[in-house]
């Protein structure tokens, strides 16, 4: 049924993505589909507030964030599952959106934050995510 999935993964807060990529591996498992494991370094937007960060901060962070997503992996996706490792920059959810119309995915998996006083029931990327997909989307509490 699904023959690519995207799994989203925010690592700020890795231990919170274990039950995402639990899911996004059964499912892989059960329909014999690739894995497109993702995170996003976030941009500042405005280069004004850039310009306050050393020369090269960006290639850094997105550096780190690859390095941490193969640990991840490493510890959550069985190698038996094809996978690969997608580190996006820019808005989360228009990288989430690009990046599922890149691979070709059947389904996007996220994780749904702990809502807060500003976000009731899903985090705001989560919710643009669903809103705008032209896919099906699993979001995983």
């Amino acid at each position: 049924m699904y023959k690519d999935i995207l799994l989203s993964v925010d690592l700020s807060d890795a231990e919170a993505e274990v039950r995402a990529a639990a899911t996004a591996v059964e499912y892989a498992s059960a329909f014999g589909s690739r894995l497109h494991v993702m995170t996003v370094v976030p941009d500042f937007g405005m280069s004004i507030v850039g310009g306050f960060f050393p020369k090269g901060h960006e290639q850094q962070a997105i550096d780190h964030a690859n390095k941490a997503l193969h640990e991840f992996t490493a510890k959550h996706i069985p190698a038996e599952i094809k996978h690969r490792h997608i580190v996006g920059h820019g808005s989360i959810y228009r990288e989430i959106l690009r990046h599922a119309e890149v691979v070709k995915a059947d389904l996007i998996v996220l994780s749904a934050k702990r809502p807060g006083p500003e976000d009731y029931l899903i985090g705001p990327n989560a919710a643009r995510v669903v809103r705008h997909a032209a896919i099906s989307v699993l979001v995983v509490r």
